[in-house]
């Protein structure tokens, strides 16, 4: 057993993750649903570790040992990237990989709202791209960027820990810059990007105050910015982009943030009734009254807004599970799984 095999019986059986776990067998995720690879035998202290060190170079090995945690990315010619974690469990090595698929979706095969079109066809501001872990917040940001330089001539700068999806430069200029490798960290290279001629810059993942903030100026001073947060909802994100902030600099974040968010995209997975599983999303874009409450902290409010503005392309989460219910692309079971107002199901059923 190496772990080129497994990877690719990863691929193979259309999974999505690979847990190696000292004490079980492999283990990869589908659809959700965790199941051991067949014929697999369990995994020991040594076996994992020879299987670890063997995609890793001297120094990432030295940096894994002494921080006890690393992200690195890993290829397989012709089948797929894999975004993997190394962590420690127990005292052992242990690894989850995350399968980039070769091929990037376009934002139809994701079945993108129109609204973002709308959104990334902009010049500038800020998009969000959110949801919890495992939901393809890096699949629709990679679709999204697919786009662009598919449609316009652009210069682009992803900033990414590890760099998962990679994109070949069509009509836009594309350069990939991959935490340690290419950069020290992503506040110092959110703090030089402006010297790269950017109109659009891609932030893996905000993480804490300092890339926030960058991410937020960079968006004022006429560029466009797509990043992801762990966040559930569009207002959850505007709260925690927030707090994040020392209370003496929370009026002025709300200020700047009123006035260079563009949109956020939340999304979570659910099973789809034909089998596989589907995006479910919520959609905020910042019109007048967004901003208004932004600034005023009136957070709590901005669900009613995305609720009442159907006609500037928003929607809850809620109503897009009911949409999803309605076309029969999930079941009842599913629907009442996930949906916070169970009403909506009973006021349809009145129908």
């Amino acid at each position: 057993m190496n772990i080129d095999n497994l990877f690719r019986e990863t691929v193979k059986k259309n999974a999505s993750d690979l847990h190696l776990i000292v004490g079980q067998p492999p283990i990869i995720r589908i659809n959700g649903a965790l199941r051991p690879i067949q014929g697999a035998k369990t995994l020991t202290p040594s076996s994992i570790k020879e299987l670890v060190f063997d995609i890793i170079t001297e120094k990432q090995r030295e940096n894994f040992l002494k921080n006890l945690d690393l992200d690195v990315s890993y290829e397989i010619s012709n089948l797929a990237r894999f975004r993997i974690n190394l962590y420690f469990e127990k005292g052992n090595i242990a690894l989850a990989a995350r399968v980039i698929p070769g091929v990037i979706p376009t934002m139809k095969d994701l079945i993108m709202p129109n609204i973002v079109y709308d959104l990334i066809r902009r010049d500038h501001g800020l998009i969000l791209v959110t949801g919890p872990t495992g939901c393809g917040k890096s699949t629709s940001l990679a679709s999204m960027i697919e786009f662009i330089n598919n449609e316009r001539s652009l210069r682009i700068i992803t900033l990414e820990d590890p760099i998962e999806f990679v994109f070949e430069s069509k009509k836009s200029l594309i350069s990939q810059r991959q935490l340690h490798t290419d950069m020290l960290n992503f506040e110092s290279a959110l703090t030089h990007v402006l010297r790269q001629d950017p109109n659009i810059i891609v932030v893996g993942e905000m993480r804490n105050l300092e890339t926030i903030a960058s991410a937020v100026t960079l968006a004022e001073t006429g560029h466009l910015v797509l990043a992801t947060l762990h966040t559930h909802n569009a207002y959850q994100t505007v709260d925690r982009i927030i707090d994040i902030f020392p209370s003496h600099q929370q009026n002025q974040i709300r200020l700047q943030l009123s006035m260079s968010l563009a949109g956020i995209i939340s999304q979570k997975l659910i099973k789809r009734i034909k089998g596989g599983r589907l995006a479910v999303r919520e959609v905020l874009v910042n019109i007048p009254a967004v901003g208004n409450m932004i600034r005023e902290n009136k957070i709590s409010q901005i669900e009613t807004v995305i609720q009442t503005n159907a006609e500037q392309g928003m929607f809850t989460m809620d109503q897009n599970l009911m949409e999803l219910y309605r076309t029969g692309e999930i079941s009842l079971e599913t629907t009442q799984a996930n949906i916070l107002d169970e009403g909506m199901i009973d006021s349809h059923k009145r129908k």
